[in-house]
């Protein structure tokens, strides 16, 4: 029977005495553990367990942090923004801090603002909310069945199972105090149900907090169809970032964010936020500067941004008008001549007005000038030129004069390849 084969360097060889053996096996141990040792005493060392730890204490620290003091600088909102979140949204706010001020305020000109102000409806019509629409579709559902509410009940929507509302009063709940994590899955599924209106109702939107606006409103702007989506822009979005601005003086990032998730549809956005916005004559300066920044950082479809600009153009002047025309026309859209004519037209009109008008407006007018001067008729010019005689403005003005008589316009270059022929 053949012997069993040593392993090569297993050990000492024969005839070693036994305690030299014990000896040299202890040597290499000892110096293993002695590196060991060492590499544990090192500062710098820190295991994987020991990592995980730490961010997770600091990130329940900025949790509180942010509970007790709002959304700060960029590194203090990681924790507040959870797997929610988009990678995107890192990149976002310190453009969302340039354009807002330091800290997430507005610098607000009060010459502007006073200026501005002179401009709103005295008479703004009643804001219309999500509670309001759903009331008025309950009233005329029961109305064609000929059937009232019970007045001893209280309940305003006795037609959908006690399961289902008691389930959404929980999804209420949580959205009341959502900070972070996953939303819970009836809230989800709301988007694809025919009633998601009068299911929302059930959650109280206003008493969202604004990370659970924010999640809402990537769930809603992707799975609503552009006529929903704009129905939960208008009545729900608009209004919560309205009075979060009025109270605060500024915008919570969560909204900001929000807003500029909903471009994802953006004829709905332009539909049921800008457009409802200047419509009700009381858009003040520091929303339209707010919400013209999303204008600015996001890219917009021409046809939808034309669309909107036709809009502003034809609608009764308030002010707001001037720097979201502005905020558009600086984008440098190949404008269809039709839309062109229309910012002409809106600022033509000013020429029987007796009013003083704003620097925003003065603004804006030059802005027109410098993007779509060889955009313009020889008349149009014209009239633009005769216009600057009504309303001047001592430093703006001169530079709308040099823009628009130190260019070409559309006409002459019309009638040129038709004198080459």
């Amino acid at each position: 029977m053949p012997k069993a084969r040593r392993a090569r360097g297993s050990g000492p060889g024969p005839g070693v005495p036994l305690a030299e053996q014990i000896l040299q096996e202890a040597a290499p141990r000892a110096r293993r553990a002695g590196a060991q040792d060492e590499e544990e005493r090192e500062p710098g060392y820190v295991d994987a367990r020991l990592s995980r730890r730490i961010l997770q204490q600091a990130r329940r620290q900025q949790e509180e942090l942010e509970a007790e003091h709002g959304p700060g600088a960029p590194q203090q909102r990681s924790a507040t923004l959870g797997a929610g979140s988009d990678s995107e949204d890192d990149e976002e706010w310190p453009s969302l801090e340039a354009a807002a001020g330091r800290g997430g305020e507005v610098a607000v000109d009060p010459e502007d603002e006073a200026a501005i102000e002179r401009f709103m409806n005295k008479n703004p019509p009643l804001r219309r909310t999500l509670a309001d629409i759903i009331l008025e579709k309950i009233t005329e559902k029961q109305t064609e069945v000929d059937t009232a509410l019970s007045e001893a009940s209280g309940c305003p929507m006795p037609q959908l199972d006690p399961r289902v509302l008691e389930v959404y009063r929980g999804v209420r709940e949580v959205l009341s105090k959502y900070r972070s994590g996953k939303l819970p899955k009836a809230f989800k599924i709301i988007p694809a149900l025919s009633n998601w209106e009068q299911i929302l109702y059930i959650t109280e939107p206003e008493a969202w907090t604004a990370a659970a606006m924010y999640q809402a409103t990537r769930i809603f702007s992707s799975n609503l169809k552009e006529r929903m989506a704009q129905r939960f822009y208008n009545l729900v979005l608009l209004p919560r970032v309205r009075d979060d601005i009025a109270e605060y003086k500024r915008l919570n990032f969560h909204l900001y964010m929000a807003l500029k998730k909903a471009l994802f549809k953006p004829a709905a956005w332009f539909k049921g936020i800008l457009i409802p916005l200047c419509e009700s004559g009381t858009c003040t300066l520091r929303e339209a500067i707010i919400i013209g920044s999303i204008l600015t950082k996001c890219s917009i479809p021409v046809l939808h941004s034309s669309a909107a600009m036709l809009k502003l153009a034809e609608m009764q002047y308030n002010g707001a008008n001037s720097i979201f025309l502005r905020l558009l026309i600086d984008k440098k859209y190949a404008l269809p001549f039709r839309v062109v004519d229309a910012l002409v037209f809106h600022f033509l009109a000013f020429r029987t007005d007796q009013r003083v008008l704003p620097v925003l407006w003065h603004q804006s007018f030059l802005a027109l000038a410098q993007r779509y001067k060889e955009d313009l008729s020889s008349e149009q010019k014209e009239a633009l030129l005769e216009l600057l005689k009504f309303h001047s403005h001592p430093q703006i003005s001169p530079e709308i004069r040099r823009e628009l008589m130190n260019s070409k316009t559309r006409d002459v270059e019309e009638q040129q390849p038709a004198a080459m022929e």
